[in-house]
């Protein structure tokens, strides 16, 4: 994508983002008159999609300060501000910052290196207020997207490897080898979970109720079973029925000056590992008339959508294949060869994520896994989405992935960026495109749901949700205002 193209996509990723936050309707305003003159919003767009976010603030400002605007106007102006501090946080390294943590492997870094690096989106930079400001995990992303900078990396630290790879390599051979009827789960893992947030010290006024919800467990999986709250802290906490597609507790507590609010649940849950040991002929035709099949073969938007970029290149990929364990195949093989893992800017700052993926060629868990999922429904094979943590022994963290329905069999989990692993033996090469392993806590079977109760304001994370949302009486808490831990021992 050369720069004229690049920033085209910049400019309409940022308008998609902004009308997205605005027609939500997920900023909290009081009544206002109707507005007296048009405001030109053309304008104050362009200036964010330049990086001039102090401009936009204060054009803002003064718009509502002196202009009679309409409850919509102030939304989108609020909008337009929001998205910019957002961006401003993921983009917080200056470029002595990026350089000091490039030093150890380039001493004699030049300008024309890191200019290569900027203009083929290894190196993601921004410029923000008239300053290049580059993402906060930009230089670690960088050694995973550009071949010759990971080869300077080796050279000083050596070749890494992965403990996460070997771990898996094992259990997912364990799992092919315990499973003796396809699909039945196997090799159960008991895990005590000790989820804690707190917001930081006086980010809430001395007294105010700061509302907290919290990721738990979904029922009605094979895979996860056993599922028991052990306490909260504060008490009384609310679990979400089971009909919410993002379960969550929720608790509420005051805060206190120059303390942090600390929210806390630890509970059980049983986990298994599943594998499907699929033929294709195995697969039946599918019932296109079904409400299932209609359903998860549908956009979802904002993320789901099948543009005509999407078709073709899956008709690109697929080349005529009719067979949907084929098909699937062939789009999960072309997305772990083309589109490599990298660390990604928060969600909320998106509109059309698989759009970006495919103009810059990486995504994290959740960026493949819903272009795997845009692919796979558009050429009619049935995706779900699922997500909540991997929760793998040192390797506790955040995941995505996805479930694909086989007619005939059931729904079988992928999890795209898992992807082929580093084996002669071809069932656990291709393992996660028809299994899961043992350690993942199901938290979502969809994005972007209602809360149970309903949150007030503008979600941190208007689509997945794994960390939690807090808010209270004057707006939503966002990512830069609380910490979040996971402790998990097994049983």
């Amino acid at each position: 994508m050369n720069y004229s193209e690049f920033m085209r996509y910049k400019t309409l990723q940022l308008r998609n983002t902004i009308r997205t936050l605005f027609l939500s309707g997920i900023f909290f305003v009081s009544c206002r008159p109707v507005a007296d003159k048009p405001v030109h919003f053309d304008s104050i767009n362009q200036l964010l999609v330049a990086g001039e976010f102090k401009r936009v603030e204060t054009m803002c400002d003064s718009l509502k300060a002196h202009r009679q605007l309409t409850t919509a106007q102030v939304r989108q102006l609020d909008s337009l501000v929001e998205t910019g501090r957002r961006i401003r946080l993921d983009f917080r390294l200056s470029e002595s910052e990026m350089k000091s943590r490039l030093q150890k492997y380039f001493p004699d870094l030049d300008s024309a290196t890191v200019q290569k690096w900027e203009r083929a989106g290894t190196l993601e930079m921004r410029r923000i207020d008239g300053e290049k400001r580059y993402f906060g995990n930009a230089v670690p992303n960088l050694f995973r997207l550009d071949d010759n900078a990971r080869l300077y990396k080796e050279k000083v630290d050596g070749l890494q490897v992965d403990s996460l790879d070997l771990f898996c390599l094992q259990h997912t051979s364990k799992v092919i080898s315990e499973t003796k009827n396809s699909g039945n789960p196997v090799l159960p893992v008991r895990m005590k979970l000790s989820y804690t947030v707190k917001a930081k010290p006086n980010v809430v006024p001395d007294g105010k109720v700061v509302r907290c919800w919290l990721p738990f467990p979904r029922e009605g999986h094979a895979r996860q079973k056993n599922i028991r709250l052990i306490s909260s802290e504060p008490e009384n906490a609310v679990i979400a029925d089971n009909s919410n597609l993002q379960r969550s507790v929720y608790l509420e507590r005051k805060a206190e000056k120059d303390k942090p609010t600390v929210f806390r649940i630890d509970f059980e849950v049983e986990t298994a590992a599943q594998y499907f040991d699929l033929k294709p002929e195995q697969v039946k035709p599918y019932n296109t008339e079904s409400e299932l099949y209609k359903e998860f073969t549908a956009e979802r938007l904002p993320h789901v959508v099948f543009s005509p970029e999407i078709r073709k290149l899956a008709g690109r990929i697929l080349a005529g294949e009719t067979n949907p364990l084929l098909k699937v195949r062939k789009l999960y093989n072309w997305i772990n060869d083309s589109i490599r893992w990298a660390s990604a800017l928060e969600y909320c700052t998106f509109t059309q994520i698989p759009h970006y993926v495919l103009a810059n060629r990486h995504g994290d868990c959740g960026m493949q896994t819903l272009l795997f999922m845009s692919l796979a429904r558009s050429q009619g094979i049935p995706a779900k989405w699922q997500s909540g943590w991997m929760l793998h022994p040192r390797h506790v963290n955040l995941h995505d992935w996805c479930e694909v329905y086989y007619e005939g069999i059931g729904w079988v989990p992928v999890d795209q960026s898992f992807g082929r692993q580093n084996s002669t033996d071809e069932k656990v090469r291709n393992f996660y495109q028809t299994g899961i392993d043992a350690y993942r806590l199901i938290v979502n079977d969809d994005y972007g749901r209602p809360f149970s109760p309903a949150k007030n304001y503008l979600r941190s994370e208007p689509y997945d949700f794994q960390r939690g949302e807090l808010e209270w009486e004057g707006g939503n808490l966002y990512f830069d205002k609380w910490n979040w831990d996971m402790e998990a021992s097994y049983k």
